[in-house]
């Protein structure tokens, strides 16, 4: 009798057990086919991801499996995981026509308001899975255009004002302009996502506008623009921002802190990477419109065919982005208004570089304040770079400009009349164990000082 009970109740907790499982709240995904979607690469596919998207309420997934399937814009939701399978391929749509308007829009670039995917005051969103996003956005696709007939060029990703956001292994290709746009965003994770995109003008990787807590890692990012890049272009800084193990090469820089620079950037981390094939430099920090950088660490770098290893600039273009504004790159540009922003504690350190390239513009180390407002603590630790050289006994007589209102790119200075290292307008700078050496004869001194304060060299 005690045998027949213990049996007795073994085979009722399985059935209890079974139907446990049989009661649980089922795996909430969606196929988009289920709502029409169809990915043979010509079918307009928006509506039925929408559809997919919104039945998934707060809590689900989305899943497109192998096909192309050509889309507009769609709007991604709280809760939201859109997850690509191996295979499978979001074509954004060629026609203008499929992307909505209502997508925040740029301040910064008027022409780049529309979006692929776009999500505003989302919590815990996802994009995932080995699959790509393909932008087809090459110049014939989106022509540049200039003045007031600026064309429209959609970028892939545009996510404002939202939290617990996940990227992870998805590949980004061919943007009309810049890949990923994060604007005011918190907690982000991104991590061995792929990007591929040279086929346009300004094809940045991921720009991060005023975003916090965010953490790039184990990433591949190949860029015509710049691949990795803080912005500010409001009062809020970007801060709390790790990049790491991440391999990039780019068209202009590789790591970029600006140009976008009101609110700011602040304590700001990049480890173990490889910046290679940069032909307008590797890493560029620019305070140029009111905001105050510091707390900048950028540690354990190769950097292999690069021009302008790094380009630290304080200057006083002082744009307030009150309203959508183009770039100015002229020598005339004035000031905007927002006043002189601050630029310090920066330490770079642990870095092997090989600067290679035949433009002298693009060559060398610049770091420059404004008068009357000073870059401060500055280190250089374990530095080991190679130049090109090249450079004649004119070179070393140039005068630089201090163009203090101009759009900030090295190259706008002119040749340098240092071969590895031109310092200005800096109140402390340190450079220990710093091993600077040249590929080709050059005329040049090695390092120019002017108007410079507390310079160690150990």
């Amino acid at each position: 009798m005690a045998i027949f009970n213990k049996i007795g109740k073994s085979v009722l907790i399985g059935i209890f057990v079974g139907c446990a499982s049989a009661w649980a709240e089922p795996s909430r995904v969606f196929d988009v086919t289920w709502f029409g979607a169809v990915g043979d690469g010509q079918s307009s596919n928006t509506a039925a991801f929408q559809a997919a998207i919104d039945a998934c309420g707060e809590d689900g997934t989305v899943r497109i499996n192998s096909g192309k399937y050509v889309t507009g814009t769609i709007k991604l939701k709280s809760g939201v995981e859109l997850n690509i399978g191996k295979g499978a391929v979001i074509h954004g749509s060629t026609d203008l026509n499929d992307y909505a308007r209502d997508v925040f829009g740029s301040v910064e670039a008027p022409a780049f308001s529309k979006c692929l995917i776009f999500a505003e005051n989302a919590e815990n969103i996802k994009i995932t899975g080995s699959g790509t996003i393909n932008g087809n956005g090459s110049e014939e696709n989106f022509p540049v255009k200039l003045g007031s007939e600026l064309g429209e060029r959609p970028m892939l990703i545009r996510f404002v004002n939202c939290r617990n956001v996940t990227f992870s292994d998805v590949t980004l290709k061919d943007s009309a302009s810049w890949c990923t746009h994060l604007v005011n965003c918190d907690d982000v994770i991104i991590n061995g996502v792929k990007i591929n995109s040279r086929v346009n003008f300004n094809n940045d990787g991921f720009d991060l506008d005023g975003c916090r807590n965010v953490v790039i890692e184990n990433c591949d990012i190949r860029t015509g623009d710049d691949s990795i890049c803080p912005k500010s272009t409001t009062l809020r800084a970007a801060e709390n921002i790790t990049v790491r193990n991440c391999r990039v090469s780019s068209g202009t820089a590789a790591f970029k802190c600006g140009t976008s620079s009101r609110g700011g950037f602040r304590n700001i981390n990049v480890d173990n990477c490889l910046f290679y094939d940069c032909g307008m430099g590797a890493v560029k920090l620019l305070m140029v419109d009111g905001g105050v950088l510091e707390d900048i660490n950028i540690s354990n770098v190769t950097m292999d065919n690069v021009e302008g290893p790094f380009f630290i600039r304080l200057g006083n273009r002082g744009r307030k982005y009150d309203s959508p504004t183009e770039q100015v790159y002229s020598q005339d540009a004035r000031p905007e208004g927002a006043e002189v922003g601050i630029l310090r504690n920066v330490c770079i350190s642990n870095i092997k570089a090989a600067v290679r390239g035949d433009d002298k513009t693009r060559q060398g180390i610049m770091i420059s304040g404004i008068p009357g407002h000073n870059i401060s603590g500055i280190t250089f630790e374990n530095i080991d770079i190679s130049f090109t050289g090249n450079g004649t006994e004119k070179d070393a007589q140039r005068i630089v400009l201090e163009d203090i209102a101009r759009y900030p790119e090295q190259f706008f200075f002119g040749v340098l009349p240092s071969w590895a290292m031109y310092i200005r307008h800096v109140d402390g700078i340190l450079l220990k164990n710093v091993n600077f050496s040249l590929i080709n004869p050059d005329k040049r001194p090695r390092i120019v000082a002017e108007d410079v304060e507390n310079l160690r060299i150990y």
